[in-house]
């Protein structure tokens, strides 16, 4: 939990600042990749600590499934263009997109549907990403990283210990709770295969779980 909660809390709240309403804006996030690990925390921090209205990116019934399980208000579909889902939802822009994953495809259609000066964030290494679509609408751009505070000695070290005692606090209360969703078994070299090829199948959803040796 400490590493996904700090990525996810970290950019909701101290990167994209969604606790600031963006001037004239619909009060919403959207999560892209919502079904992964960072993902699912995020949304379930999102409706816990935020009134805002919570989309999420999933592609398969199970993955759609899973999100709606952890609280998203909407769910779309990655694959397909976001601008004519959003429209059907009644959305008319998106104030704060928070992408875990293949960042690089969606910087266009972020331009798109966010709404002006809205605020985009992202945890992914693409080898390049074109921030021109930003521009017209002055749409800012965050990156996080869980590691920046404690490699900088950053003044602020001791936030992320404040932030996982009030998260440590939100699961005691139920209102958070864990992102596994399957174990797979003993560390092995044959079960750390399989979970790799899980991961790299694209189809995962949660966390995996490997325990013991």
């Amino acid at each position: 939990m400490p590493l996904t909660t700090l990525t996810a809390f970290e950019m909701l709240f101290d990167r994209l600042r969604v606790q600031d309403a963006v001037s004239g804006g619909t009060n919403t996030l959207l999560v892209i990749g919502g079904a992964g690990g960072v993902g699912s925390i995020t949304i379930q921090l999102a409706r816990a600590l935020t009134e805002l209205t919570v989309i999420a990116t999933a592609s398969r019934p199970e993955t759609q499934d899973w999100v709606r399980e952890l609280g998203v208000h909407h769910v779309i579909n990655h694959a397909e263009p976001f601008g004519t889902q959003l429209e059907a939802l009644g959305i008319e822009s998106v104030d704060f997109i928070y992408s875990t994953n293949h960042s690089q495809l969606y910087a266009s259609q972020a331009g798109e549907v966010m709404t002006a000066q809205g605020r985009f964030g992202l945890i992914d290494d693409p080898e390049t990403f074109d921030i021109a679509p930003f521009k017209p609408k002055s749409i800012s751009l965050h990156w996080e990283f869980m590691y920046t505070r404690s490699l900088f000695g950053t003044g602020d070290m001791n936030r992320q210990s404040e932030i996982l005692n009030q998260v440590a606090g939100l699961i005691d209360d139920g209102k958070i709770r864990s992102k596994a969703t399957e174990t797979l078994g003993s560390i092995n070299a044959a079960n750390l295969m399989k979970a790799h090829a899980i991961l790299e199948s694209g189809k995962a959803k949660g966390k995996l779980v490997l325990e013991g040796f």
